[in-house]
Parts: C-alpha cells; sequence; structure tokens
C-alpha cells in the first residue's frame, strides 16, 4: 500500500509541475520586458544597484516577487514593479 501511495504521489507532483510550467508565452514576455530595464536581456545588470538575476533559481526569484508584493521585502521600486503581478504572472 505504501509503494502505491508513493507512485501516486510522485506522478501527482509531476502532473502539477507540467500544469505549473504551461503559461501564455507571449504574455509573459510582455510582462517580463519591464524587467529588462534594470536587470538586462540575459539577466545581467550592468548598474551595480540592480542586482544580477542569471543563474538564479525559478524557486529564489518567485520567493522574492512574492515578498516585495506582501512586502516581507522592502524595496519601493520592486512593490512598485510587483504591484499589478499576479501569481500566475509570477
Amino acid at each position: 500500500m505504501n509503494k502505491l501511495a508513493l507512485i501516486f504521489t510522485v506522478v501527482l507532483a509531476l502532473a502539477s509541475t507540467h500544469t505549473l510550467a504551461a503559461g501564455d508565452a507571449a504574455l509573459g514576455k510582455t510582462k517580463s520586458a519591464t524587467c529588462i530595464g534594470c536587470h538586462g536581456v540575459n539577466g545581467n545588470s550592468v548598474v551595480p544597484s540592480f542586482p544580477k538575476l542569471a543563474g538564479q533559481s525559478q524557486v529564489y526569484l518567485l520567493k522574492q516577487l512574492r515578498e516585495f508584493k506582501t512586502h516581507d521585502r522592502k524595496d519601493a521600486t520592486m512593490a512598485g514593479m510587483v504591484a499589478p503581478l499576479t501569481n500566475t504572472d509570477m
């Protein structure tokens, strides 16, 4: 029984990962265009005060965006940038 539960859990996790990864690529590209202004086309900002995003994990970046949105992480500029974003957008 435990083996069946484990298999079910793994299959469910894989299925949900695929669902989360699906999205509107064109819309994502449009929404992320704002980020390029400060963080660079490839995530390597040339301005020292703007952090480089290249190489950061998706989990880390999502956590930071959510913390800016909930004001758990303080930065007036980023709070304003993420304010219009939904969880799906992020």
